[in-house]
């Protein structure tokens, strides 16, 4: 997380959007591995790769709407008209793009072995966990600490 907040300080140059494009990945790993955690699953190459896989595309879908919510703020000059445009382009790429992986990696439940059909629902469940935090909790985190200058 911390080099995902390097990578995000250096992309974005502002401490406090680096944080916040930090919470959705943060949140969206931690909640597929505690799920992992609780159901008393080991970990094992196929399990642990599902946190490194919802981060790295939550980190994605993050980058994507926060550089867009800068662009169009830029020209609303609005931090509410400008998550509602945002909502309505990025948002529905976010949505489509994370609808299509969820079923993509479904289709891993009709294996035969049982650490793919783990990776399958787990990866599953994270990406679309992933996708609910960056579409609710970060356009959220923008509106609460506004982080660029109008």
């Amino acid at each position: 997380m911390i080099g995902i907040f390097i990578m995000f300080l250096i992309l974005f140059r502002n401490i406090k959007i680096s944080l916040i494009g930090v919470m959705p990945n943060f949140i969206a790993a931690f909640f597929i591995l505690g799920i992992i955690g609780l159901a008393e699953i080991p970990l094992d190459m196929m399990t642990i790769t599902i946190a490194a896989i919802t981060i790295g595309i939550a980190v994605d879908n993050s980058i994507h709407y926060i550089y867009r919510f800068r662009e169009e703020l830029a020209k609303i000059k609005d931090y509410n008209k400008t998550l509602k445009y945002c909502h309505s382009t990025v948002g529905v790429a976010i949505l489509n793009t994370s609808v299509t992986i969820v079923f993509g990696f479904s289709i891993l439940v009709l294996s035969n072995f049982i650490p793919t059909i783990y990776f399958g629902i787990f990866t599953g469940l994270a990406m679309l966990f992933a996708m609910i935090s960056v579409l609710t909790l970060l356009p959220s985190l923008i509106l609460v600490f506004k982080p660029f200058k109008v």
